[in-house]
């Protein structure tokens, strides 16, 4: 078994700015020692105990579940994939983001059965203060859609929700490209204590992703103090190239990611992929036309729940992708790696 302990992923990771801040390794930490500190999001801190380190019983599962220990392989551009398509949801999503396919293939499979808890993000509706969540009905799921992925959060942390306390074993997970590589990492795995999560992983949807936002420096800082936003005064959040800011009075105000930089994790800075190429379908609302969403089909898994939403009427395809404007994103992202 591996003998890596926090300590390796420390130095490897921690301590050069590279924490995604995906919470995978909080999730699979065996001895529940690692967390992010309040005030702390740039990566996690050990409570002071550690299986290999205290007690020489091997473990090395937080390594193992990384995303960032091999940055090597970070997926690029569109990533392989089976098919690209326009979709959109058939019922009403009130808060959806683009087309709302995503909430759409998700209700599908919690009302098929074909799932049994989704692993994704909520936030507060009056602050917009965002948390990873464990959801198991259709009809919160629908209530908590929404451009929420914006903000960072550990979401994978409530992994160990999922699987350990709860015991669910058909999971879909939701997140960003960090989330869909650790994930991918978790389920290739021979690591012992990583097969329950790899076993229970069903489904992973990834995010289109230029970058995540620290909470306090962008909402109570650059919105609240400088621009006078306060948080429940925002209807939606969206980024494509630039962040755009829609507001319940339907004011819609555009401010230039350079003048962001400083509510950007530093982890961020080095991931290449905008695609999630490492998911089994991956959103997001850049290339489809007004009300849909791109959905980028990377496997069997992904095409098969993709079908079962479009056969059971929750799902709709159709409208031409503007392949291009998805990979000139994917291009300017996969640009950091060589600067």
């Amino acid at each position: 078994m591996d003998t890596k302990t926090f300590k390796d992923l420390e130095a490897a990771v921690w301590a050069k700015d590279l924490c995604s801040g995906c919470g995978a390794c909080v999730a699979v930490c065996p001895a529940d020692a690692l967390r992010f500190a309040p005030g702390n999001t740039d990566a996690p801190v050990n409570i002071g105990y550690c299986k290999a380190e205290n007690d020489s019983v091997p473990c090395g599962a937080c390594y193992a579940a990384c995303p960032r220990v091999d940055l090597a392989s970070c997926g690029k551009m569109l990533g392989p994939h089976l098919d690209i398509v326009a979709a959109r949801s058939v019922f009403p999503v009130e808060r959806k983001q683009s087309g709302g396919a995503v909430t759409a293939i998700l209700v599908n499979a919690l009302d098929e059965g074909l799932i049994d808890a989704v692993v994704t993000v909520t936030r507060d509706p009056w602050t917009m203060k965002p948390s990873s969540a464990v959801i198991t009905s259709s009809d919160a799921l629908i209530q908590h859609a929404g451009s929420r992925y914006s903000w960072w959060v550990p979401l994978l942390a409530s992994l160990k929700e999922a699987v350990v306390t709860r015991k669910y074993r058909r999971i879909a997970v939701v997140g960003v490209p960090c989330v869909a590589r650790a994930t991918q990492a978790i389920r290739a795995s021979d690591h012992e204590l990583l097969r329950p999560y790899a076993k229970a992983i069903r489904l992973v949807i990834g995010l289109f992703c230029t970058e995540t936002f620290d909470y306090a420096k962008l909402v109570e800082g650059k919105l609240e103090s400088e621009r006078r936003i306060e948080p429940w005064d925002i209807r939606r959040l969206d980024i494509k190239g630039k962040l755009d800011v829609y507001l319940q009075d339907e004011r819609h105000i555009s401010i230039p990611l350079a003048e962001l930089e400083e509510s950007v994790r530093p982890g961020c800075r080095v991931c290449t992929d905008f695609t999630a190429v490492e998911a089994d379908v991956s959103a997001g609302a850049v290339g489809s036309p007004e009300g849909y969403t791109t959905l980028v089909i990377r496997n069997d898994i992904g095409r098969g729940f993709v079908d079962r939403a479009v056969w059971q009427g929750k799902l709709a395809t159709g409208g031409s992708v503007d392949l291009a404007a998805v990979e000139r994103l994917a291009a300017k992202k996969a640009e950091r790696q060589a600067e």
